[in-house]
This record gives C-alpha cells, structure tokens and sequence, in this order.
C-alpha cells in the first residue's frame, strides 16, 4: 500500500523544489507533476489522493483539496500521512468557512495519540477556534502549545494557559 522508496524520493524532492520557490512555479504546471506522481500510485490510492489535495491546497484552493483529503481519509491512508490528512483538511475547511467541523476534526485528533505533529494540530485548533469565537480558548491551547517549547518559565505558562479555560 505504501509508495516505493523511488517514488517517495521523486516526491520528496519535487516538493522541496516547490517550496524552496513557490512563487517560480506555475500552478497548473506544479499540480500537473504532482498529479503525474499521484498518477503512478492508481486512480483509489490514499496517498494519491492526499498528494493532489496537497497540490491544490498549496496553490491556494481549499475548496478543491477537501474532497481528496476526504477522500484519502476513506480510503485508510496511514501513518503521518493520515494525521497530516485530518490537519490540512480541517485548515482548509476553516478557510472555507467551515471552522465548526474544523474544531470537531481537531479536537477528536488531539484525543488519538501523540507524535511530532501535536504542536501542528493545537495550531490549527487554535485558529479554528477563534474563527467560531472561541478566542480564550484557542489562546489557552497555542500558549499551552508553546509552553513546553520556552527555556524558562514552561510550568508558569502552562498554568496560566490552563486558567484562561478553568472556572475561577
């Protein structure tokens, strides 16, 4: 099911390419390629799908991304790849204006386990959260978030990042 370390290493690098000089690409000529790599992996593959909804997502069009990241999701794309699939579709649902599934998404995802994307999942929580008017919150979890990244004063934030929510 997973792509050949070939194929990985061609779209690694096409990536790198594009976000080394996003604005040097032509948009069409960027998700062609991709699509061209999805293309190899068959019309039902997950990974596919999630490489063409990343394509669209990173030339600007949300709208067009969130069916191939829903698509990608139900068809058992795993791993990173799915975790990175639950985020990029809710960020992209809130830029399209629906940030109430959103939060829903990003909220059940930080409930699933732990890994080196948890930062990237309370960020995106966190503008989801203030795109349905749940500022303090959304300022409790960034703050809690960067916390555990300060050289000092990591327990003090934490704290104050958890009586932005509590009851007084």
């Amino acid at each position: 099911m997973n792509p050949s370390p070939d194929w990985e290493q061609r779209s690694a690098e096409l990536w790198a390419s594009f976000n080394a000089a996003p604005d040097d690409w032509d948009e069409e000529e960027f998700r062609g390629r991709v699509g061209a790599l999805a293309d190899e992996l068959g019309p039902d593959h997950p990974v596919a799908a999630f490489e063409r909804a990343c394509a669209w997502d990173s030339t600007g069009h949300s709208d067009k991304a969130v069916p191939l990241y829903r698509a990608a999701l139900e068809r058992g794309i795993d791993g990173i790849r799915r975790r990175r699939s639950v985020i990029q579709l809710a960020s992209s649902l809130r830029n399209i204006g629906q940030a109430a599934e959103s939060v829903r998404l990003l909220t059940e995802e930080r409930e699933r386990g732990s890994d080196e994307l948890d930062d990237a999942v309370s960020a995106a929580l966190a503008l989801a959260l203030t795109s349905v008017g749940r500022e303090r919150e959304a300022v409790s979890i960034a703050v809690g978030a960067l916390a555990r990244h300060l050289p000092r004063y990591q327990r003090s934030m934490a704290n104050y990042a958890r009586l932005l929510v509590e009851p007084a």
